[in-house]
């Protein structure tokens, strides 16, 4: 998405290398997606449910990060 459009913008970081990050999200295991600091989800998932992940980050919804 952010290679798609200039509106998106992601970070990718290596765990090992941040370990105060890496608690302050708890990432168990990876990937690890946090968007808005509002949804986060480990492992890699379907476009279909990655979209919907986004779409609740962006209305407002989800899993407090």
């Amino acid at each position: 998405m952010a290679v798609a459009s200039t509106q998106v913008r992601a970070d990718c970081i290596e765990a090992t290398e941040f370990p105060d990050l890496s608690r302050q999200y708890a990432v168990m295991a990876v990937p690890k997606i946090v968007i808005n600091d509002r949804v986060q989800f480990e492992g890699a998932l379907p476009e279909r449910q990655f979209l919907d992940a986004v779409l609740r980050a962006v209305n407002g919804g989800g899993t407090p990060a």
